[in-house]
C-alpha cells in the first residue's frame, strides 16, 4: 500500500470538492511499493524484510518447542509465554505464542508470507538485476513462504493458504478467506520448495561466508521438505480418526482419517535426496578430532565434545541450515550453572534458571546404549539410591562425590547434555580434563539457590546447549561465544531417514545404518548388537513397533535441548502420555545428600486431545465466520 499523509487542514477549510484530487497525490519522500522495486540495492533490502519473519528459534520466549512441553522447566520469577502453555494457561481469548496474527511473543507470520508475495509480484521489476541473481532471490522468497506456512501447518493444522495477496479491491466476502484442506497445505508447500530447489537457482554452499552465510541454499530447501513430508506422514496428519468431522462452515472435511502408506515412501526418498546432496556438499558428523582443536582429552571428554559442539561450534559441518538472526545467548546463560565457578558464585551474569525434569533424565540410555528398563546390569528400581564416584568415573563425576545412582553408567550423551550434582562440567577456563569443574548444587553450596529470580528448580542444568570456552568472568561479565542456532543438522535427518524407511518398509540393514552412525558417534555399538547383547528384549530391532520405538528414543536423547521434543511428541501423537507425567526435580532446598535426593514433584501437567493444535484467537472467529476453530477450542 501507498503510505499517504492527509493533512488534518483539509478538514479544517472545508476544501471537500479538491479531496479526491488531493487523495490521489503521494508527498515527496514517501516510499511506495513501487520504490522498493527501483533499485537492486533497495529491492534486497526487502528481500532481507521477508527474513526478518524468521521465528526465533534459540529464543526461549518465542519458541514455543522450549518451554511449552517439558523438556525445561522454570520457577514462578522467570516465566515465558511457552511456559504458560506448559502449565495448562493456553486459551481463545488471546492465545500465548499467536503466530496467525503475531500476539503474545508471537510474529504475524500471515505478514511475513504477504511481504514474499509482494516481493514475488514485485522482483521482475528490478531493472539493475542479473537474472541468476534474480532467480535465486525468487526461489529465497519461496523458501520462506513455504516455512512460514510449514510453521503454522505444525501449530494449527489446517490454515488458510495465501498463494497470493488479495487486491485492495477486494470485496469482504472475498477477505473472509477458509481454511485449506491439511493434506493440500503440506502439498502447498512441498511445492513451494520444490520450485525453489531446482538446481542452478539456489546455490548448494555459500562462498561468500562473511557477508552470506545463513541465508539459504539447495541442501536447506531440500532438508526442509524432508522434514515436513516426515510430519505429514505422522500420526497427528496422517490418519488421525481424532479429527473425523472436523470440517469447515460448508461440510469440507479438514483431514483425510485414512492412513496412507505412500505418504512414508515420499518422506524416504525426500530425506534420501537432502541427506546426498548436503553429504555431496561436505555436510559429515561433527567429531571434535576433525576441528583441529588445541586441547588435548580423554577419550571420555572427547566423545562429549563430539555431542556438544554439533550443536554449539559455529558453523560446523554437520549444520545444513544455522539461523544466524536467532544466536544462541540468552539460552545460554539461563543454561549454565551458576556458581560453577564457586569463587564467581555472586556473578548475576549467569542465571541457570534453565531446569531439566527428572523424567528426561529418564529416556537417556544406560552405558550398555539401551534404555535404563531395559538393561539387566543397571539397577533401575535402586535409581535414587546413593553412590560415590570412584577413579573409573573422574570424568563424569567427580572421584569421591556422593550423588544418585541415576548419574552413574549412562551414556556418553547423558554426561554430554546434563550438569547435576556432582557432575563434571568440562571447559569454561579449564581444559585439562584432570582438572574441571564440578556442580555442588545441595542448599548453600556454590550451585545452589541464590535468589528466588536465579535458580534452577530440579537442580539439573542442560549443558549441551553451552559453549565449552565460555568463561565466567569478575564482577556479573560472562564471556561467551554466542552461536548461530542449528536449525536441522545431519543427525537429524539421519533419524528422520530411518524413521521414514521403517515406517515404509519395515526394519532392514538400510534402517539400521544411519542411526547406527549417530550411536557411533556418540560412543555406542548399533542398534542389533547393543539389544542382542544388553537388553532383556533382544528381538525389539526386528519388528516395525520396536525399531519405531528404538528410533523414536534416540531421536529424543539425539535431539535433546535442541526444539525437536516438542514437535516430536505432536506429531506422533505421545503428548498425551508424555506430557501428563509430573514434572520432577530433587529437593533442592535440602542441605544432607540424603535429604536432597528424594524426588520432588513440581508440578502435574495436563496435556489432553484438544492441545495438539493451537487455538485460533476468538477475534479472528468471530470476525470471519469461514474460518472456523480448532476441534475442543
Amino acid at each position: 500500500m501507498k503510505n499517504i499523509r492527509i493533512g488534518l487542514f483539509i478538514v479544517l477549510l472545508g476544501v471537500s470538492s479538491s479531496c479526491k484530487k488531493y487523495l490521489d497525490i503521494v508527498p515527496d519522500n514517501i516510499p511506495t511499493i513501487e520504490n522498493a522495486f527501483t533499485m537492486r540495492t533497495s529491492a534486497e533490502r526487502f528481500l532481507f524484510t521477508c527474513y526478518a519473519y524468521m521465528p526465533q528459534q534459540s529464543s526461549l520466549t518465542a519458541n514455543p518447542a522450549f518451554t511449552s512441553g517439558d523438556e525445561f522447566w522454570l520457577h514462578n520469577d522467570y516465566t515465558t509465554t511457552g511456559w504458560s502453555i506448559a502449565r495448562g494457561l493456553q486459551n481463545v481469548v488471546d492465545p500465548f505464542l499467536n503466530y496467525w496474527q503475531g500476539s503474545q511473543g508471537g510474529r504475524d507470520l500471515y505478514q511475513g508470507i504477504r511481504d514474499c508475495n509482494i516481493f514475488l509480484e514485485n522482483v521482475g521489476t528490478v531493472p539493475d538485476l542479473e537474472s541468476y541473481e534474480r532467480d535465486r532471490w525468487i526461489a529465497e522468497a519461496k523458501f520462506l513462504k513455504a516455512y512460514y506456512h510449514f510453521w503454522l501447518i505444525r501449530m494449527y493444522g489446517p490454515v488458510p493458504l495465501k498463494k497470493e495477496n488479495l487486491p485492495v479491491s477486494a470485496g469482504i466476502e472475498d477477505v473472509k478467506v477458509r481454511r485449506d484442506k491439511v493434506d493440500d497445505c503440506f502439498n502447498y508447500v512441498v511445492q513451494l520448495l520444490d520450485e525453489a530447489a531446482v538446481p542452478g537457482l539456489l546455490p548448494d554452499r555459500i562462498d561468500n561466508e562473511a557477508a552470506e552465510l545463513g541465508r539459504i541454499t539447495r541442501p536447506v530447501a531440500l532438508a526442509l521438505k524432508a522434514y515436513a513430508l516426515v510430519t505429514a506422514a505422522s500420526p497427528l496428519f496422517n490418519g488421525n480418526t481424532d479429527y473425523t468431522g472436523f470440517t469447515d462452515n460448508q461440510g469440507t472435511s479438514l483431514f483425510n482419517t485414512t492412513f496412507d502408506p505412500a505418504k512414508w515412501e515420499r518422506a524416504a526418498l525426500a530425506c534420501r535426496e537432502a541427506i546426498e546432496l548436503s553429504e555431496f556438499n561436505g555436510n559429515k558428523l561433527y567429531y571434535y578430532t576433525q576441528s583441529g582443536q588445541q586441547y588435548n582429552v580423554s577419550d571420555t571428554i572427547r566423545i562429549q565434545m563430539n555431542i556438544r559442539n554439533s550443536v554449539t561450534e559455529k558453523w560446523n559441518n554437520e549444520i545444513i541450515w544455522g539461523n544466524p538472526n536467532s544466536t544462541a545467548s540468552t539460552i545460554q546463560v539461563q543454561a549454565t550453572a551458576r556458581g560453577l565457578d564457586p569463587a564467581k558464585r555472586a556473578n548475576s551474569g549467569v542465571n541457570g534458571n534453565l531446569a531439566v525434569p527428572i523424567k528426561i533424565t529418564d529416556i537417556f540410555y544406560s552405558d550398555r546404549g539401551v534404555p535404563i528398563t531395559e538393561d539387566p546390569e543397571w539397577d533401575y528400581a535402586g535409581r535414587f539410591n546413593l553412590k560415590t564416584a570412584i577413579e573409573d568415573d573422574r570424568f563424569n563425576i567427580r572421584q569421591g562425590y556422593t550423588t544418585a545412582s541415576l548419574n552413574f553408567n549412562r551414556e556418553p550423551r547423558y554426561y554430554a547434555d546434563l550438569g547435576f550434582d556432582g557432575s563434571i562440567w568440562y571447559g569454561q577456563g579449564k581444559f585439562d580434563d584432570n582438572d574441571t569443574w564440578y556442580i555442588s548444587a545441595k542448599k548453600g553450596q556454590s550451585a545452589s539457590t541464590i535468589a528466588s529470580n536465579s535458580h534452577n528448580v530440579t537442580g539439573i542444568w542442560p549443558k549441551k546447549l553451552v559453549y565449552y570456552t565460555n568463561v565466567i568472568g569478575d564482577g556479573n561479565t560472562y564471556t561467551r561465544i554466542n552461536y548461530p542456532w542449528p536449525v536441522i543438522r545431519l543427525a537429524d535427518l539421519y533419524l528422520l531417514y530411518s524413521e521414514a524407511l521403517n515406517e515404509s518398509a519395515g526394519p532392514g540393514p538400510g534402517v539400521y545404518k544411519w542411526i547406527d552412525l549417530v550411536r557411533q558417534r556418540a560412543g555406542l555399538k548399533g542398534v542389533v548388537m547393543s539389544w542382542q547383547t544388553a537388553s532383556v528384549n533382544p528381538g525389539k530391532p526386528s519388528t516395525k513397533e520396536g525399531l519405531r520405538e528404538i528410533i523414536r528414543q534416540e531421536r529424543l536423547i539425539e535431539l535433546a535441548f535442541e526444539g525437536q521434543r516438542y514437535w516430536d511428541l505432536r506429531r506422533w501423537k505421545t503428548a498425551t502420555t508424555e506430557l501428563n507425567k509430573p514434572i520432577t526435580g530433587w529437593d533442592i532446598a535440602q542441605q544432607t545428600t540424603d535429604a536432597y535426593y528424594r524426588e520432588k514433584q513440581i508440578f502435574k501437567q495436563v496435556f489432553t486431545s484438544r492441545d495438539y493444535l493451537w487455538p485460533v484467537r476468538e477475534t479472528e472467529i468471530l470476525a470471519n465466520k469461514n474460518t472456523v476453530q480448532n476441534p475442543g477450542w
